[in-house]
């Protein structure tokens, strides 16, 4: 990227002008090179001046003239200029960039990938809702989010596994599997009470019935504690064969579907507690047995084994990320969880740190949550009591394009309102619509030219000339640049505000320049820039798992 050559150029100078004696003999900083907000100042700009004075003991204004006097000339670079209280601007040279646009077509979809990662395993496991109701929309905006991400950080040269933690285990799973029995009896014409804490949604009917239709009264024939561990099963499994599917119909899908159950008959568990044993991070005291997460910075120890002697979700968290880390020896592991388990994170940065693991290659991303509105009203979400809107009820409602591309818009920590109405929207004032449509007009251009016969692959890119073309071909150079911030900030958010953008930069370019025209060399130029447009606009929604359709 031409930032990294920038940077690399900026610590050549700068250690020529230690060696000139400009320069005392300091360590330097790291030299980053940002984009300044301000276009004026240049396409890319530096604040190492400002980092290095207080080591150097120098004004960094004057330090930053002197970089700037020794900066290598570079075929890239038209001028460098210095600005108070110590910045160095970087300008691009117009014919650099106009060669850009032959490189993204080279490079076709492989354009935007960068290989920050090398090859580095990465685990990325989100939703793992409990299999105990359909998926709403608050899950959907993690599975969003943790499949973009996934995508993001595959495209920055990670290996990257997509799992979802089944929770199989617990009580909440017995609490369903009670439920579903209840309902069962029911639907068979035999009196049964709910649970006090069952799930009480309509889907739970819904499911009793079509095991009926397919299984008969053979449960209610057994006894009722085989009767509830056997038809349980049956229900978890349509269970998890409704969330595949409701997943799917937002184009998410995972590499590994991980049973929490298996860390028990596997062996995890008890490896995993003997590890933070060992440690001495597990004390027995109320007939209890407790994580002394205190002595790793918490403020309160945690129960891991009740006195029942039934682990808590905490043992199997413990288990799984011994299992995540030391058994399949992933560099790094990502976890998007919902809102509920914001206090949950600086406990598991201690169970790592319990294991062995530096906290740091853990990462935790909490989703918040989604409220639904449409128009004034705002829509309720609710498992237990059956006011439940599902993420198949809102794909059916506004396309899984909208959902992930509005999912997208803000940071993971902030909630959001989904506004109904705009989603469905045909018009610029719809996000989606706005970028997609930029993508369906390439491509009506580039259909024009192949019926006129226009055969453009030689179309000399000296030709591009003009501002709109210039600020077209700067806009599209940001991608390999936010793929890497992306992955790095593991903040995919912003990836739609990118997209739009360059729609707007885009569409200013065909009102302002005519790509098909009588001028053929022009022409040719400017559908080669158009066509480096589609690849660039098409990456990023791929990326986000948007579609970028032909026709509109």
């Amino acid at each position: 990227m031409i930032k990294e050559r920038i940077a690399k150029l900026l610590e050549d100078a700068a250690r020529e002008a230690q060696t000139k004696g400009h320069l005392p003999n300091v360590a330097l900083p790291e030299m980053t090179v940002e984009r300044p907000q301000n276009a004026e100042h240049g396409d890319y700009a530096s604040a190492a001046p400002l980092k290095l004075a207080r080591a150097a003991r120098m004004n960094p204004l004057t330090i930053a003239r002197h970089l700037a006097d020794l900066f290598p000339q570079a075929e890239e670079i038209e001028r460098v200029t210095v600005a108070p209280p110590g910045f160095i601007n970087f300008t691009l040279k117009d014919d650099w960039l106009e060669k850009q646009v032959d490189s993204i077509l080279s490079l076709g979809q492989e354009y935007g990938n960068v290989d920050l990662g090398k090859g580095g395993k990465v685990q990325v496991e989100f939703v793992s809702v409990n299999p105990t109701g359909p998926i709403h929309v608050g899950h959907g905006r993690g599975a969003v989010l943790g499949s973009t991400l996934a995508n993001v950080l595959s495209a920055a040269g990670h290996k990257v596994s997509r799992e979802y933690y089944v929770n199989d285990a617990g009580s909440q799973m017995d609490s369903f599997y009670r439920s579903l029995y209840s309902r069962y009896l029911q639907a068979l014409g035999i009196e049964s009470e709910m649970p006090a804490n069952g799930y009480m949604g309509a889907y739970m009917i819904d499911l009793a019935r079509e095991i009926i239709s397919e299984e008969g009264r053979r449960f209610a024939e057994m006894p009722s504690e085989e009767a509830v561990s056997k038809l349980g099963k049956v229900g978890l499994q349509k269970m998890l064969t409704s969330i595949k599917e409701d997943l799917e119909r937002i184009r998410v899908e995972f590499d590994v579907w991980f049973s929490e159950r298996s860390l028990y008959d596997g062996g995890q568990y008890e490896r995993a507690m003997k590890i933070i044993k060992d440690g001495g991070f597990v004390r027995e005291r109320e007939g209890a047995i407790w994580f002394v997460s205190t002595a790793l910075g918490e403020d309160k120890d945690n129960v891991l084994v009740r006195s029942s002697g039934a682990p808590t979700y905490l043992a199997s968290d413990v288990a799984y990320h011994y299992n995540k880390f030391l058994e399949r020896g992933f560099d790094e592991v990502i976890n998007i969880w919902g809102a509920d388990h914001q206090g949950h994170v600086s406990r598991m940065k201690a169970v790592a740190s319990a294991l062995g693991i530096a906290p740091e290659r853990l990462q935790i991303i909490i989703s918040q949550m989604v409220t639904l509105r449409q128009g004034d009203l705002v829509l309720k979400v609710s498992k237990r009591t059956g006011e439940l809107i599902t993420l198949r009820e809102l794909v059916d409602e506004v396309g899984a394009d909208a959902c992930r591309f509005f999912f997208l818009t803000r940071s993971a920590d902030s909630q959001m309102d989904f506004d109904l109405e705009l989603a469905k929207r045909q018009s610029e004032d719809n996000p989606v619509y706005y970028v997609q449509y930029a993508h369906a007009r390439i491509a009506s251009i580039l259909r024009l030219a192949q019926e006129r016969g226009i055969d453009f692959s030689a179309g000399d890119v000296s030709l591009l000339k003009t501002e709109p073309e210039l600020t077209l071909i700067r806009k599209m150079l940001l991608l390999p640049e936010l793929v890497e911030t992306v992955a790095l900030t593991l903040e995919p958010h912003h990836l739609p505000y990118y997209a739009q953008e360059l729609a707007t930069v885009f569409h200013a370019f065909y009102k302002q320049c005519r790509v098909v025209s009588p001028d053929i060399h022009m022409s040719k130029a400017r559908l080669k820039l158009v066509s480096a447009v589609q690849i660039t606009l098409a990456r990023a929604l791929s990326i986000m798992g948007v579609t970028a359709p032909e026709h509109m």
